[in-house]
């Protein structure tokens, strides 16, 4: 289990006292998890074709605008990340699009039945970030629409899988309209709190939770870090058609740290409980 001693606690309070959460002084301070994606990106990726990712989907508002993906897991099911849905709950506030890798236009809209947000969501150390989101009506499979499947195994160190999502491709571009993607690299939990503690960042080290995988992916020989950011959170890490994760949050991004995702056998439960899957 996630380090629960007594030193951890007090460790967590002297931070929270003595470092002020909203300091725009990066070099001194890690910034709040709730403050980490300013920035909005796939970095190091390639553009996607239609049908290459057809579980990915686009969530828009109801005036169109994307704000966040998600990931289909049957003819009327989408798993996302409560980030992007916790302040969405009520189910006309916004539109489920598939089968396009246009992040503002295109695709097959869907209106909503349900919005479920994970009852243990905290945005504070961002735990528990997924939630699950029902359509009206049901998804007609096709070439550039279909679904993953859930997993249910461990997943450790040293397995790849896939990542895709909408955003610009460097630190304060824009984010594109087509679907980009990246091949992405799991380390232990343990290493992922360690790369934190070097780099001076304790609030992440602290979130990094039991319930979360991490990713910490290079290009190749190359020393270019790959990455998500904000916009693609939701989406999924997936292999072989396996969903093993939800893209929960990174501190921004393809910069020397790791990215985390919520792992989908720790919430395996709960989504059957929702959804009967």
């Amino acid at each position: 289990m996630f380090r629960e001693s007594v030193f951890v606690l007090l460790l967590l309070a002297a931070f929270v006292s003595l470092v002020p959460l909203n300091s725009e002084d990066h070099s001194k301070y890690p910034r709040p998890l709730t403050e980490l994606e300013k920035d909005k990106f796939i970095v190091g990726g390639s553009t996607a074709i239609l049908g290459q990712f057809p579980y990915q989907v686009a969530l828009r508002t109801a005036a169109g605008t994307f704000f966040c993906g998600g990931v289909i897991i049957s003819n009327s099911w989408v798993i996302s990340a409560a980030f992007c849905t916790i302040n969405r709950s009520n189910p006309t506030t916004f539109r489920v699009v598939v089968g396009t890798i246009n992040s503002g236009s295109g695709g097959i809209v869907f209106s909503l039945n349900r919005v479920v947000n994970h009852p243990q969501y905290n945005a504070n150390d961002v735990s528990n970030d997924v939630s699950l989101i029902q359509v009206q009506g049901t998804f007609t499979f096709s070439g550039a629409v279909n679904q993953v499947s859930l997993g249910s195994a461990f997943i450790g160190a040293n397995v790849n899988g896939f990542v895709a999502g909408w955003g610009a491709t460097a630190a304060g571009g824009q984010p594109v309209t087509t679907l980009r993607w990246f091949q992405a690299v799991t380390i232990t939990n343990e290493n992922c709190r360690q790369r934190f503690l070097d780099m001076g960042q304790l609030f992440a080290f602290l979130a990094v939770h039991d319930h979360k995988i991490c990713t910490f992916t290079r290009n190749g020989t190359q020393s270019k870090i790959l990455g998500f950011c904000q916009e693609d959170r939701g989406g999924g890490f997936v292999t072989n058609n396996v969903l093993h994760a939800v893209v929960s949050w990174n501190i921004p991004c393809g910069r020397a740290s790791p990215d985390l995702y919520d792992r989908i056998s720790w919430h395996r439960i709960w989504i059957t409980s929702v959804t009967g899957l």
